[in-house]
């Protein structure tokens, strides 16, 4: 496996990890959006497309400041590109995935193999495997929220609510299990950001009344920016901030504006040919380098923001 960092390392620079669309398309469906015969009606030119899109949101992210890291694609794994689903990340620790499924069980060892090189070369320190009978994919279903530090975990669809006692364990900090109940919101990740300022973005129709109960319980009624349908189909909440830049698909002219007033710089890259694979953003990273001492993790994420900065 061949792994490299496109940049140098700046310890203020977020530490992503991508993996190239070479091998990318819509092959089985494992998700409502997913639709193999349009894709194979289409499939040269939507593989050309997913190619110059994943090329514009790394661009994106590098000219935000990101460092990316990147695993090489292999062939038969079209959803290898999803390195979000790769493992939880936080503290320099690594949980690496298990899918739930068996179309997704190959990437296992090719993500094992790339943070072995990871850790290899310090960029990380211990990776653990997930107990046998526990299914979870990684951060697109556990999200890590520097302001309240503790982890959101949506379940119901992909990842197990039982994986919340092994995760408190290997992370020392709280996990909060937040129960999906859209089947077109399968992963947290597509319809919850926790943004470095403290607020959260999330589209309430993907949750269950017990959910949204926890959200509201934990995040204050102006750190919460509900999302209505058309932001929520656009995959906004499935963004990747960078210092204060969001780099997100597309979002309505509401949205944009209520990002802004809180400080962000709005960068939309068109992801429509992920957005097939119910993905978009998001899905294609997965953060290195979060910690859990909030005050230093929301020091990192400030750095040159612009407008408003909230006191972890």
């Amino acid at each position: 496996m061949n792994i490299h960092a496109t940049l140098a390392e700046p310890s203020a620079r977020p530490h992503l990890l991508m993996c190239p669309p070479r091998h990318f398309a819509v092959t089985y469906s494992i998700n409502p959006w997913m639709d193999p015969q349009a894709w194979a009606d289409r499939g040269g030119n939507l593989h050309a497309e997913a190619q110059r899109q994943w090329a514009h949101l790394h661009q994106a992210l590098v000219s935000a400041g990101a460092v990316v890291d990147i695993v090489e694609p292999a062939a038969g794994l079209p959803d290898l590109v999803f390195t979000a689903n790769a493992a939880v990340v936080l503290d320099r620790k690594v949980v690496l995935s298990r899918f739930r499924y068996p179309q997704r069980r190959d990437e296992e060892p090719v993500f094992a193999a790339a943070f072995a090189a990871l850790a290899a070369r310090g960029v990380v320190d211990d990776v653990f495997q997930l107990p046998e009978e526990l299914i979870l994919e990684g951060a697109g279903d556990c999200i890590w929220d520097a302001k309240r530090r503790l982890f959101w975990l949506g379940c119901g669809f992909r990842s197990d609510a039982a994986a919340t006692p092994f995760l408190e364990r290997q992370f020392g900090r709280p996990t909060l299990a937040l129960p999906l109940a859209e089947a077109c919101f399968y992963h947290l990740d597509t319809a919850l950001c926790a943004l470095p300022c403290g607020s959260v973005m999330y589209y309430p129709g993907a949750f269950t009344a017990a959910a949204n109960a926890t959200i509201e319980a934990q995040v204050a009624g102006e750190d919460r920016i509900a999302l209505d349908l058309a932001d929520a189909e656009r995959f906004a909440a499935n963004a990747v901030c960078v210092h204060n830049t969001i780099v997100l698909s597309s979002c309505g002219d509401r949205l944009r504006s209520m990002l802004q007033e809180r400080g962000y710089a709005v960068v939309e890259t068109p992801l429509a040919a992920f957005m097939r694979s119910g993905r978009s953003a998001c899905c294609l990273t997965l953060r290195l380098d979060r910690r859990s001492d909030a005050a230093a993790d929301v020091a990192r994420e400030q750095t040159d923001r612009a407008g408003v900065v909230r006191a972890p």
